[in-house]
């Protein structure tokens, strides 16, 4: 198999980039506001269309705001909700991963089983449920994401230790005396932070998806916070008549979570030693093998009537 590549792929590096930049200055970069609207200019088409305007270079929704910048500023939305929810569920996951995978016996059965329940969960299901019950805030989607993301984290977390505290070094500050909450945060820890930051990444684009969904049915973001869910939601009933409404933060979402998981998976064969490995041994050349000679079974006999 071809050896990974260690060059940063230019596409989703580029796509992320974009991402982060607009989220942080998109008061400077969001030609209208996201919020206000003028009746008057609702569902004017994009720039280049008939009865464009350069005002609206995307157009206006159906209550005549800025279709631009409510994409813009949806991206500050979508990354806060990422990073809070992966940071939320990633602290706790990657715990009680440690702690499951380096305790073992009846303390890791107990905290796998909880895992376990968790995965088995239909997600967004269970999602929306919960967001339409305590009530559709960001806080709430915050928090509620992050109470279904956690077995993630800890499944793959207590995978890693368990083959890391098999190793000598881990041995040897047990004999030396070191205690468990030492050990873990010494030696197991920074051992699991690139699978944790593999882990992290490809959730991204998960996280987006969901915040998106629960916007789209009602339940996430609330109203008039420029959520790309809710942004196509909005769209629905105007797909034949102005369907820049539901185009434009559709393709922002699929660049995103797209970009984030080929960035993912650059990470992961970046930094997974067995990929890593794997890809050394395909770029060194097999050994020539020199054929055996076959005996001759006559000059063999001969031999041995001549003995």
């Amino acid at each position: 198999m071809p050896a990974p590549s260690r060059e940063l792929p230019w596409f989703p590096g580029a796509i992320l980039a974009a991402l982060v930049l607009t989220a942080v200055f998109a008061p400077y970069l969001a030609p209208q506001s996201p919020t206000e609207g003028d009746i008057t200019q609702k569902l004017i088409p994009p720039v280049w269309m008939e009865r464009g305007e350069g005002r609206h270079p995307l157009g206006t929704d159906r209550f005549g705001r800025d279709v631009l910048s409510r994409v813009i500023y949806g991206s500050r939305i979508s990354l806060v909700v990422s990073l809070l929810a992966i940071g939320l569920s990633g602290t706790f996951g990657t715990a009680l991963g440690l702690i499951s995978g380096y305790r073992g016996g009846f303390t890791d059965s107990l905290l796998m089983r909880f895992t376990d329940i968790g995965l088995s969960l239909p997600t967004i299901l269970i999602a929306v449920v919960l967001v339409a019950v305590s009530e559709p805030s960001f806080r709430n989607v915050v928090l509620v994401i992050s109470l279904l993301l956690w077995p993630r984290f800890a499944r793959q977390i207590r995978g890693e230790t368990l083959g890391i505290k098999e190793q000598d070094f881990v041995a040897l500050a047990v004999v030396a005396g070191r205690s468990s909450t030492w050990i873990i945060s010494r030696h197991i820890f920074p051992n699991v932070v690139p699978t944790l930051l593999v882990i992290s990444t490809l959730q991204v684009g998960y996280v987006i998806l969901l915040e998106g969904t629960l916007s789209f049915l009602g339940v996430g973001v609330p109203p008039p916070n420029p959520a790309w869910g809710l942004m196509i939601a909005d769209g629905r009933g105007f797909l034949a008549t102005a369907w820049w409404i539901t185009l434009f933060p559709g393709v922002a979402m699929l660049l995103t979570v797209l970009a984030v998981n080929l960035m993912g998976d650059w990470l992961r064969d970046h930094l997974d030693p067995k990929l890593r490995q794997l890809g050394s041994c395909a770029e060194t050349e097999p050994a020539a093998i020199e054929p055996v000679p076959e005996a001759h079974p006559r000059g063999a006999a001969a031999g041995a009537d001549g003995g």
